[in-house]
């Protein structure tokens, strides 16, 4: 039997009547639930970052798709992938229900819209080398399960990330990864623990994905985009740990380049 955990009542009475202090310590006491959740969903991680891996070496992309928080965090986490990695915005794509408005607004009944997710993933060209990730901590949001389903019927990989066990989401996915955190400390305030748990769990696929692809060297981002001056000092001192080149002359092969990864071939060619 599906039972939402998510909507169970908090383990904490009477809030309105805490101290700032106590409020604080017990929802750090929560928190503190979200990384040994996220541990025991491990197994289902790995399998998914090793099914990614080989379609995304053949060109295929992955698309996180949500509605409210979860979809939020699937956009910020497809957004910082071009930055950190130098890889070009179609490969990793966000898609979160009612569209650029729901980034900072709620748009009424767009999560309960069964068909638009799919009609997103088509203008997308979606093929069978993508992967598609529902994002739910309730594991029930329609926009999402419908898109799942679609997807899997036309031998897309699908997978989800949810805070319920047994879920109907889950059952949409070859790959369903449940975090079970427990009740929020809010009653049914998803965008905490499970946000929490969510977050974690996209760093940890999209970070050993791009490992994995190549788009890191030892421990250092050498594909990072050079947008900003803290970045373009951080490659020039990757490069002089490289190459043993002063600081001037490091920085201008990065300049020149555009990447770590580039100078450094370049100068040791």
């Amino acid at each position: 039997m599906f039972t939402k955990i998510t909507e169970q009542s908090s383990l904490y009475n009477d809030l309105e009547q805490k101290s700032t202090r106590e409020l604080l310590e017990d929802i750090n006491n929560e928190d503190q639930k979200v990384a040994l959740a996220v541990q025991r969903a491990i197994p289902q991680i790995g399998k998914l970052v090793d099914a990614i891996v080989p379609r995304m070496r053949q060109g295929g992309r992955i698309f996180y798709m949500g509605a409210g928080t979860s979809g939020r965090l699937g956009v910020l986490d497809a957004s910082e992938i071009p930055p950190t990695f130098g890889m070009p915005p179609t490969w990793v794509i966000g898609l979160i229900a009612g569209g650029e408005k729901a980034l900072r607004s709620p748009v009424e009944n767009a999560e309960d819209n069964k068909e638009r997710g799919w009609e997103e993933l088509e203008g997308h060209h979606i093929c069978d080398k993508d992967t598609v990730i529902g994002i739910a901590a309730s594991g029930t949001t329609p926009y999402v399960i419908a898109a799942l389903e679609k997807a899997r019927a036309n031998g897309i990989l699908t997978a989800c990330i949810t805070s319920n066990p047994d879920s109907p989401m889950a059952a949409a996915s070859d790959i369903p990864i449940e975090m079970i955190v427990g009740p929020e400390y809010v009653t049914g305030s998803s965008r905490m623990k499970s946000g929490t748990g969510q977050k974690m769990i996209l760093n940890m696929i999209s970070t050993a994905v791009m490992i994995q692809m190549g788009r890191v060297k030892g421990n250092k981002m050498v594909n990072m985009q050079l947008s900003n001056a803290k970045l373009i000092d951080r490659g020039t001192r990757m490069i002089m740990e490289e190459t043993e080149l002063d600081y001037e002359r490091a920085r201008d092969l990065l300049l020149l380049h555009g990447s770590v990864k580039k100078a450094v071939e370049a100068y040791k060619c």
